[in-house]
């Protein structure tokens, strides 16, 4: 089995929300900031994928959560 020293365009747009998540082991993380950092169409995609998600948490910040609904998670 051969190791893998570079990730393609499709890879990267594949395991690119784990990598936002940061879900991926070290060496796939090293592997997709290698890619996004040389590859403009995949560091574009990055910069979507990140601002989404921002933009995403701060509109749910500005949701009131109903207090049972907090201790019905809280339980589980």
């Amino acid at each position: 089995m051969t190791t893998i020293d570079r990730y393609t365009c499709e890879e990267v747009v594949r395991r690119l929300d784990d990598y936002v998540d940061r879900e991926l082991s070290p060496r796939e993380m090293q592997l997709m900031r290698e890619h996004i950092e040389t590859c403009a169409a995949c560091a574009k995609e990055h910069a979507f994928a990140v601002a989404t998600l921002l933009t995403l948490k701060a509109k749910l910040r500005r949701i009131e959560v109903p207090r049972d609904l907090m201790a019905h998670v809280a339980l589980r």
